[in-house]
């Protein structure tokens, strides 16, 4: 079982170590969620990062990633876990077909293990050899509030309920990474139980450093000219700004391509990698592409 990094430094450390590049006050809150078995609440706009962290931690602590995308309409029993119905049918007919079973004996077995299926919040508290797994819970402002209310007596005993089983406690609690996009609030007493940070755009060294580290074949030249541009991108007056995930993307096609220097024609023909809705394609397209590609290149000429 890998040990829980020791100190801030390790934490940045380890999670560098996997292509995901750390600032420090991220670093922090994820060292204190890990040392104080608190789940950590992570908020900001999309594509920033959020999700990659729990990837990233999973991935350096060697523990397995549990993931539970949220949606509007999910309720507990689609959470946690839920009955194979056409299982049992099958099992009844067979019972019947062979002149009859013990009914006591049959009905447990109908509601056994056999025919238990584990959503991700059962799933995170079963015991595990590597030890207790990431659990994320993913885009938590897309659900409503009672789920919320369900999730924050969950987290508090980290147990749930099987009324034809029982109660399951974990016998170590998962460590939890919750995210929201902030499309609406959270409810603050969910938040209490959480360490909180909001992970926002990263300035222009730290963006060209996660570029280096997920698209290392991009050209030192052409990396710091595509950070430049997307985030000029984000100043702009447009309906859905891009995210580091958007950089990375455009990165990778450009580079399918072959650019080497950054043009209007070359932007024109792939915004759709770092923008998804067309009136900011549109609103972008030819000259505005142009005058924010010169705005970008005098200042890079400048610095």
């Amino acid at each position: 079982m890998t040990q829980i990094p020791q100190s801030i430094d390790e934490v940045q450390a380890r999670l560098n170590d996997t292509g995901y590049v750390c600032g420090r006050a991220l670093a922090t809150v994820v060292f204190l969620s890990l040392k104080l078995g608190r789940p950590l609440f992570l908020e900001g706009e999309a594509g920033v990062g959020k999700t990659e962290i729990a990837k990233a931690l999973a991935a350096c602590l060697g523990r397995k990633l549990i993931r539970l995308q949220c949606y509007e309409g999910l309720d507990a029993s689609s959470a946690v876990y839920e009955w194979n119905f056409p299982a049992q049918m099958i099992a009844i007919r067979t019972a019947e077909a062979g002149g009859g079973a013990d009914r006591a004996a049959l009905n447990a077995e109908l509601f056994g293990p056999e025919f238990l299926i584990e959503r991700p919040l059962l799933e995170a508290m079963r015991p595990d050899e590597n030890g207790a797994p990431i659990l994320l819970i993913d885009e938590l402002d897309r659900t409503d509030e009672p789920f919320e209310a369900f999730l924050l007596e969950a987290l508090s005993d980290f147990q749930v309920t099987i009324p034809e089983i029982g109660t399951i406690k974990a016998p170590e609690p998962p460590i939890v990474i919750l995210t929201s996009n902030r499309t609406r609030e959270v409810h603050d007493a969910l938040k209490r139980r959480c360490l909180y940070h909001w992970v926002d755009y990263p300035g222009f060294e730290r963006e060209v450093d996660i570029l280096n580290a997920r698209a290392p074949e991009v050209a030192e030249t052409l990396s710091h000219q595509i950070v430049a541009f997307v985030q000029a991108l984000r100043t702009e007056d447009i309906f859905k700004k891009p995210g580091v995930a958007e950089t990375i993307d455009w990165a990778k096609c450009l580079l399918a391509l072959d650019v080497v220097d950054l043009s209007p024609e070359v932007i024109s023909d792939t915004l759709g990698a770092i923008l998804k809705y067309q009136d900011d394609i549109q609103k972008l397209q030819g000259s505005e592409a142009k005058r924010i590609l010169d705005n970008v290149s005098q200042s890079l000429d400048v610095a």
